[in-house]
């Protein structure tokens, strides 16, 4: 352990964070692009048809392709699904791109960077999509019956006070510990967080239909990832796990040899036994890893979603105050640019030493990926 400690405080200091953090979502689109092509990546870049960002800026997913599209291995790196927390993720893109050479990859091996999935949100400084939606509860299947939770009714009449006051998250918090009493803490954890459909201004709501993100990732796998043959996955995200350190969610199924590899990538520690804030992983519906395996079809994917952890169990209270300013702040009086700010540094904390320490673990994850990609 302690060698890794001493290499991961020596890469520490040769990232310098300011480089690789933008400051908003056009600053870390810049940043992107300009890394990518610094080593000859391919950019791909798709346009949002109807939103713009705060300022008219236009908003977009663009896509960086390093080594060939025919090769039959391809790691998909993706930030942004959580809007705001794009602004780690893109950090986590734009760190890698600045530690490979343009030639240093397998030749059988390539690496496709989906930047700013959710560019919405991204620049608002949201979770979510325009709609409110959740975009890693959004890949169901729209034309069938919604997955079903109704333990969520519980919390729902408490989600959106009136005003932002310790009072009015007290409510909330009575509805989940009385919840948490009648059903135990994995179950009330489960109904809050596994996602829901039928409350459109509350949290984790997967939507009434595909969001733009959800078309343009399919396109997206359509047009880019039609020669792999086996994929590696990583989704950066950000809220769960100690502060500053990763945290995996595997989705492959127990026992599968997609499991087996990611094992072989991460190591048994990271994959196996997942307890997020040491409770049971709830029974997530709608993920992107879903989706993006449902749009290859038969061919193999391992990967995971990659947590940086902040606040822990006090993130809940960001996750209402997400949709509190989405649906009842007016003007922009001190108290709500407060409340935004610190909304922004729960999901992506400005602490030099939490970006400097995330964006290296970022590197070595990646490093971890397409090695074991190359070796499976």
């Amino acid at each position: 352990m302690w060698p890794f400690i001493l290499w991961l405080e020596a890469l520490m200091n040769t990232l310098d964070y300011t480089c690789v953090f933008g400051v908003d979502y056009q600053d870390a689109r810049t940043k992107f692009l300009d890394s990518a092509d610094r080593v000859a990546g391919r950019i791909t870049t798709y346009r949002h048809p109807d939103e713009t960002g705060p300022s008219g800026e236009e908003l977009a997913i663009d896509v960086a392709r390093l080594g060939s599209a025919d090769a039959p291995r391809q790691l998909v790196i993706i930030s942004g699904t959580h809007g705001l927390e794009g602004l780690s993720g893109s950090a986590s893109q734009v760190a890698w791109l600045h530690t490979i050479a343009a030639d240093a990859l397998p030749p059988d091996t390539s690496v496709l960077l989906v930047h700013a999935l959710n560019p919405w949100g991204f620049a608002h400084g949201s979770r979510t999509t325009e709609n409110n939606v959740d975009l890693n509860r959004n890949f169901v299947d729209h034309s069938e019956r919604y997955p079903e939770n109704t333990g969520f009714s519980e919390f729902a009449p408490h989600m959106l006070p009136q005003d932002w006051t310790p009072q009015a998250f007290d409510q909330l918090n009575r509805a989940i510990a009385d919840y948490c009493e009648a059903h135990g803490a994995d179950a009330q954890f489960d109904a809050l967080t596994r996602g829901q459909y039928d409350h459109p201004q509350a949290i984790n709501f997967g939507g009434s239909k595909r969001e733009w993100s959800n078309l343009t990732l399919e396109a997206i796998a359509r047009e880019h990832l039609g020669a792999a043959q086996k994929i590696g996955f990583i989704d950066w995200h950000t809220g769960i796990g100690e502060w500053g350190e990763s945290f995996f969610l595997c989705f492959n199924s127990d026992g599968s040899p997609e499991q087996d590899q990611a094992v072989k990538w991460w190591g048994e520690a990271r994959i196996l036994g997942q307890r997020p804030l040491g409770l049971q992983r709830p029974n997530y519906q709608g993920l992107v890893f879903s989706g993006l395996s449902a749009f290859l079809g038969e061919r193999p994917m391992v990967g995971a979603v990659v947590e940086f952890g902040t606040r822990g169990r006090e993130m809940r209270r960001a996750l209402q105050l997400d949709i509190w300013l989405k649906f009842r702040a007016r003007g922009d009086s001190p108290k709500i640019r407060m409340l935004r700010e610190d909304m922004h540094d729960a999901f992506v904390p400005v602490s030099s030493s939490w970006r400097e320490r995330t964006s290296a673990q970022a590197v070595t994850i990646t490093d971890e990926a397409l090695k074991g990609l190359s070796n499976w």
